[in-house]
């Protein structure tokens, strides 16, 4: 089993721009009748390039499986016509869920750079309280889980009042006991 938890000072000038990218990107859906706030992105590790871009695509979709990470990581294995995508990294809004870290390990990704939190995530909608980086220590699969990393920016997706009202209609909101 192996597993690398990065720490903030491993944070890149590329992974701060990727993520600033990848926000403005999925900011662009607060302006369609579905607005989402977990975007994902996969870049080749090395070059920088982008392989692949996406949204949560859940309710536009009619399926709960339709995560920003998920959906990105088929999209991207499709394109490269591979089911790995080892040399690659991914980038998300948002800590990806059991489903989505178990997915990014099966697909082989070197690196998962998030920045909100599950549980910053869980203020305005229900989430699996399984850290990405414990999924991964858990497997014998190895990847590098790195963040939060510009959570604050992040966050704004989940706080801003387009994505508050989408929240509502989800029907998966949070209730506070």
């Amino acid at each position: 089993m192996s597993v690398e938890q990065a720490s903030a000072q491993d944070t890149t000038a590329a992974d701060e721009a990727h993520l600033k990218a990848l926000v403005k990107y999925t900011s662009l859906s607060f302006n369609t009748p579905f607005p989402v706030c977990f975007g994902a992105l996969i870049v080749d590790s090395q070059s920088g390039e982008t392989l692949m871009r996406g949204r949560n695509a859940v309710a536009r979709e009619n399926d709960p499986s339709a995560h920003a990470e998920l959906r990105t990581v088929r999209l991207a294995c499709k394109k490269r016509k591979s089911y790995s995508l080892s040399g690659y990294t991914l980038y998300s809004t948002c800590e990806p869920c059991p489903m989505c870290m178990a997915n990014a390990l099966w697909a082989g990704l070197d690196r998962v750079v998030f920045g909100a939190t599950i549980e910053d995530a869980n203020q305005y909608c229900r989430q699996i309280q399984v850290p990405a980086a414990e999924l991964a220590r858990r497997s014998d699969m190895q990847c590098i889980v790195h963040g939060p990393v510009l959570r604050e920016l992040c966050n704004t997706l989940f706080a801003d009042p387009r994505m508050q009202a989408a929240f509502v209609t989800w029907g998966t909101r949070r209730v506070c006991r």
